[in-house]
């Protein structure tokens, strides 16, 4: 692969200041970090999303945009594939970062999660990068502040003009594009969270529909969330074991999103119910709606969970 996972985002945040009238961005300077705006100020727009995913994912994965069907509806889609699954999603694209500094807070995704190496899903999957410098991705309605930079990098042990930052509201058009672009990231967190091997995961690809973004940030997330909970398709190539030939199988039907009581519902209505508090919400419930998983091994492929399409359209205002 080259490159660290800090390094090869580095240098698409480098191309992506070649690029900023193109993209809609607006490239800022604070506290000595740079920050690049998608969506705060900047207009922002369907490319600049599908950068903001590659950064994500530290550029380990293709990610693309383009209409197609998927259970019987048709719109736009948010397609990823991916050959190094676990690095891409769960050691850099995975928001498991909180970035609260002051009044300030964000929720953070990227590579820069490898450079602090402290979660456990991290700690876990042995990976963490010495890196001499740092990329985060923000999902914040703000841009972050000189005591956000200074908190950053306090925790990541580097200067701040090491440090770079994407910021984009879920109520943005590239903001949005990046959530619905963790179809994969999110079948593998599950099969994390449920004690699959992760080491037989060789490759992945998701898909999942795109919603027009809503002003209001409520029903912003709703849809963002609806579009994977009820709306993604995810398919994972495998190798089983002599010794495990049956875990797909054991396994596998409690990875989608159906296996949560809170299912069923529009997400908008279950996080005001959770008081917006994604952390009182039936973690099962952050998965994709249909998975399919694909043995190396012996040929065999076997399909979980169901794509609701009526849930999606209700979601994303018909």
């Amino acid at each position: 692969m080259g490159m660290l996972m800090n390094q090869r985002a580095m240098a698409l945040v480098s191309e992506m200041c070649g690029r900023l009238d193109e993209l809609g961005l607006k490239r800022l300077e604070m506290g000595g970090a740079l920050v690049l705006d998608a969506g705060v100020q900047a207009p922002g727009g369907l490319q600049a999303g599908v950068e903001l995913a590659r950064v994500c994912l530290a550029d380990l994965a293709e990610v693309g945009l383009g209409m197609g069907e998927q259970g019987g509806w048709r719109g736009p889609l948010v397609r990823v594939r991916s050959d190094h699954p676990l690095k891409a999603c769960l050691g850099s694209q995975y928001a498991g970062m909180q970035i609260s500094a002051g009044k300030y807070f964000a929720m953070g995704s990227g590579p820069m999660r490898a450079r602090l190496g402290t979660e456990p899903v991290l700690r876990e999957l042995g990976i963490h990068e010495e890196t001499a410098c740092a990329v985060g991705v923000l999902e914040a309605g703000k841009l972050p502040t000189e005591e956000v930079v200074e908190w950053l990098a306090g925790k990541l042990k580097l200067p701040a003009a090491m440090i770079s930052l994407l910021v984009a509201p879920t109520t943005s058009l590239a903001g949005m594009a990046q959530v619905v672009a963790r179809s994969l990231e999110t079948a593998l967190h599950q099969m994390h969270e449920i004690g699959f091997p992760l080491e037989m995961v060789v490759s992945g690809m998701g898909s999942a529909p795109l919603p027009c973004p809503h002003p209001d940030t409520i029903t912003a997330i709703g849809r963002s969330n609806d579009a994977i909970l009820y709306g993604a398709r995810v398919e994972i190539f495998a190798r089983t074991d002599k010794e495990r030939e049956g875990i797909l199988e054991e396994l596998g039907p409690r990875i989608p999103s159906g296996n949560s009581a809170a299912h069923g519902k529009p997400f908008a209505e279950i996080f005001r119910e959770a008081g917006c508090d994604f952390y009182k919400i039936d973690p099962r419930l952050f998965a994709p709606a249909q998975v399919v998983l694909h043995d190396l091994a012996t040929g065999r492929s076997r399909t979980f969970g169901e794509l609701r399409m009526d849930l999606v359209a209700q979601s994303f205002g018909g």
